[in-house]
């Protein structure tokens, strides 16, 4: 007879639970099944005749348990006496659920507790020791009353909580106890179990224990503090929770992950994984090496995969963040750049921006009535359609699926008053956009128009005092990306700086100093036109100062070739 006892806690997946009762009773050891009352009857009493040929299978007392309620600790009290009462021999009692599965030979464990016959592994800290608490019910869990259900009546919970707050009701601690808490699965020696449960106070301690809230994560772990002779704070059994509390559940590709861990358990196991069942619960002896149980081994994928879950990849939008406004890590995934007024003041911007940086550049992806895509493309990457509808039914997921689905490529894209403007903040907000923008760019179209000058005049109005906006937003203190801005007049007196600054931003395929500038449209009469707006009641400020002489006009060409002086 083996000097280990199993104790399981099962509610559902029996069949599984059957396979790893089989597996511990192989080697010897006494296993005590616990099934919740809530198990119809007769699945269990299928579940018990499946059973019946083991003569180490038992089953205890049937208690119905619930998340964070007392049934759990009647459960494992039940379970636990039946084993000290059957099995005399038991030296050490491993508490565990029927989700969990041992990871290594069964003698390996035996022989590690047989080396350490006085010990008990339970987890045991202090409420201020611990940083898992959550709901801020850490001291409080031990003082309050907790009647009603924290799953099934939250609201009854939650309310009961603020009412013993209010009139200051606080229970009293039994003499002798100092609360502890700690993970649920134990393994403790005969010696320190039969103290807890043969306690003359145990009706006591059961009373109190009963109004804590989750006390199998309380009760042995401040019980045996009173008995044990050596505590080591700490589970045989890996278990890992996310940032929410939850348990991770184990999958069949989590096989070398659970090897690397030299645990003897794990839990949570999930029912179907197959390939693990497979591997764990056949004959290892001599498949892993004896090792001391090392979780810590694993922790840090599991640190990388609750950032994963938290934060995710730099615009990557998934399930757990996209509901909630700030929670992104990153509005888009790579660089890109926003130009507006560039298009409007030089002939081919984008063919000569396209060329001399080798980024893909976009006309007016958000223009009022398509996007223009480079190369006149009606779908590209991502399967992303020029439709004006469905990029303006979410324009945000539009520009963040466009970087997703070409990352590492640059884009460059025109934008202006005349397009939709919803994608204003967006931009503002994106660490990873450089918008240049020359003010008052807008007005060139205008000028070069053939329209009424009466509608040129409103025209011209409605975009000011929308490109007057848009600027407010790129000046706000929420704004992160890049933002160079040049009013009109000032752009076109020093053509080449403000370029080759925007080029080097991008990044080159070709030289770092430009030998090219694009050919600038004629502003001949352009001075005067914005002095026939001024005269027609309309202000155009946005330009800057421009002269009415027509100086900027005749300095057009020059800037064709520029020249080095050294």
């Amino acid at each position: 007879m083996s000097s280990l006892g199993i104790i399981m806690l099962v509610h559902t997946a029996l069949h599984r639970a059957e396979q790893v009762a089989r597996h511990w009773t192989a080697s010897g050891c006494p296993v005590v099944i616990h099934v919740d009352r809530k198990v119809p009857d007769q699945v269990y009493s299928r579940f018990v005749a499946a059973c019946k040929d083991d003569p180490l299978i038992r089953f205890s007392e049937r208690h119905t348990c619930e998340w964070g309620g007392w049934g759990i600790v009647e459960a494992s009290q039940s379970a636990a006496e039946l084993m000290l009462d059957a099995f005399p021999n038991v030296h050490h009692v491993y508490l565990s659920s029927g989700a969990c599965l041992p990871l290594r030979p069964v003698d390996e464990l035996i022989d590690y507790l047989s080396e350490r016959p006085r010990v008990d592994f339970i987890e045991s800290a202090t409420t201020a020791d611990v940083s898992w608490t959550i709901g801020g019910l850490d001291q409080e869990r031990f003082t309050l009353r907790f009647p009603f259900s924290w799953r099934k009546n939250r609201k009854l919970f939650d309310a009961y909580v603020k009412l013993q707050r209010a009139i200051g009701l606080r229970r009293r601690i039994p003499d002798g106890l100092v609360p502890h808490m700690g993970s649920q699965w134990w393994c403790l020696t005969r010696q320190t179990l039969s103290a807890i449960l043969q306690d003359p106070r145990r009706k006591t301690y059961d009373r109190y224990f009963r109004r804590v809230w989750i006390p199998d994560e309380s009760y042995f772990q401040t019980l045996a503090r009173l008995y044990s002779t050596h505590i080591e704070s700490r589970s045989l059994t890996l278990s890992k929770f996310d940032y929410q509390g939850r348990p991770h559940i184990f999958y069949d590709d989590h096989l070398q992950l659970l090897r690397r861990s030299d645990c003897f358990v794990a839990r949570k196991v999930w029912p179907r994984a197959e390939r693990l069942y497979q591997s764990f619960l056949t004959d290892q002896n001599g498949a892993l090496k004896p090792a001391e149980p090392n979780p810590g081994k694993i922790d840090r994928v599991f640190s990388k995969a609750v950032e994963r879950r938290t934060r995710g990849r730099d615009g990557l939008y998934m399930q757990s963040r996209f509901p909630r406004h700030g929670s992104e890590n990153g509005l888009t995934s790579f660089p890109y750049s926003v130009f507006q007024g560039f298009t409007e003041l030089f002939d081919d911007f984008e063919l000569w921006l396209a060329d001399t940086t080798g980024a893909r550049v976009h006309g007016h992806l958000f223009g009022p009535e398509r996007a223009e895509f480079a190369g006149g493309e009606k779908i590209i990457n991502g399967a992303l359609s020029d439709c004006a509808v469905l990029r303006d039914y979410n324009p945000t997921a539009f520009v963040s699926n466009l970087i997703w689905n070409t990352r590492g490529e640059r884009q460059c894209f025109q934008f202006g008053p005349g397009d939709t403007q919803k994608i204003n903040w967006f931009l503002a907000r994106d660490k990873n956009a450089q918008i240049s923008v020359i003010t008052g760019a807008w007005a060139i179209p205008l000028f070069r128009s053939n329209m009424n000058f009466a509608d040129i005049r409103n025209e011209a109005a409605r975009l000011q005092q929308i490109e007057t906006k848009q600027l407010e937003v790129l000046d706000s203190v929420w704004t992160k990306a890049r933002v160079r801005k040049w009013s009109l007049a000032d752009f076109v007196e020093s053509p080449m700086e403000p370029l080759q600054t925007v080029i080097e931003e991008i990044g080159t395929t070709h030289a770092s100093h430009l030998t090219e500038a694009p050919v600038m449209v004629d502003l001949s009469g352009f001075g005067q036109f914005l002095q026939n707006l001024k005269n027609q009641g309309m202000h155009p400020y946005m330009m800057g100062d421009f002269p009415v002489d027509d100086v900027f006009g005749a300095q057009v060409r020059p800037f064709h070739k520029p020249y080095l002086v050294r």
